[in-house]
């Protein structure tokens, strides 16, 4: 494949996943718009090593400076939602509400549209970010800053192919969805994503921890994977966009959580 088509692929995954500044390379108003699903796939992981590698760089920056791994894995995390504008905690927080409240399918839906945050929603989210930043202050305290950092990356990469996978796995709950505005990808697709990002995770992985935790970090989100596969199917009959995200979330915390228990296995 051309470098020129990567760059350009990845490019529009980073303008969608993201806050990263880049050129629109169209019109100004498609700079964020829902990109061709098939065409950048395989670029999804790719774009999520880019953002890892922000709060990576943080993590490390903050630890060089003599800050104490609490602290560095906050602001590593801080990067990351900054990053990304919430965009996938956002995601997290309604889905948390939806699935968690409304007696119907309907009212699961209207209330995952709902802008507001709710109970559910806040305790999702306050829990996401309390279990990241811990695994990453228990990363650096037991591998070290640099090892960590380059976990974070393998986890960013890997937990945005799940939220594409489950794409696939499920119809769109809703015909005026981000999730149908985003599309279903081919199967084809969805294989080049998963590829691309267990490879990222192999190559990351393999020399920093071995194979046992590169294996725990692939399995891990494919059971968070199946996990909210599952739930979604049962309670809305589909997915959205705010579900995608919210796989992101889980897979991520997964990822770094099995990395965690079996790194030097």
């Amino acid at each position: 494949m051309p470098t020129h088509r990567i760059a350009k692929d990845l490019a529009a995954a980073l303008r969608f996943y993201s806050r990263i500044p880049l050129p629109a390379g169209g019109h100004p108003a498609e700079a964020h718009a829902a990109p061709d699903l098939d065409r950048i796939a395989y670029a999804i992981p790719l774009a999520g090593v880019v953002i890892g590698l922000v709060g990576g760089v943080v993590l490390v920056a903050a630890v060089a400076l003599k800050l104490p791994a609490f602290l560095a894995a906050a602001l590593a995390v801080t990067a990351l939602v900054l990053a990304t504008g919430a965009f996938h905690e956002d995601g997290l927080a309604d889905t948390a509400d939806g699935l968690g409240g409304g007696r119907d399918r309907a009212q699961k839906l209207a209330i995952m549209r709902d802008s507001r945050i709710g109970t559910y929603g806040t305790a999702a989210l306050g829990l996401s970010l309390l279990l990241r930043i811990g695994a990453l202050e228990a990363l650096v305290t037991a591998s070290g800053p640099l090892r960590t950092a380059l976990t974070l990356v393998a986890a960013s990469a890997v937990s945005r192919a799940a939220g594409i996978l489950l794409l696939l796995a499920l119809p769109p709950a809703r015909a005026d969805g981000s999730g149908a505005a985003f599309g279903q990808p081919s199967a084809e697709a969805a294989l080049s994503c998963g590829l691309v990002a267990a490879l990222v995770a192999a190559v990351v992985l393999v020399p920093s921890f071995g194979i046992g935790a590169a294996f725990a970090g692939l399995v891990g989100p494919l059971l968070a994977l199946f996990f909210m596969v599952r739930l979604s199917g049962r309670l809305i009959g589909g997915q959205t966009g705010d579900v995608a995200g919210a796989t992101q979330q889980v897979a991520e915390i997964v990822f770094l959580i099995g990395v965690l228990i079996f790194r030097g296995r």
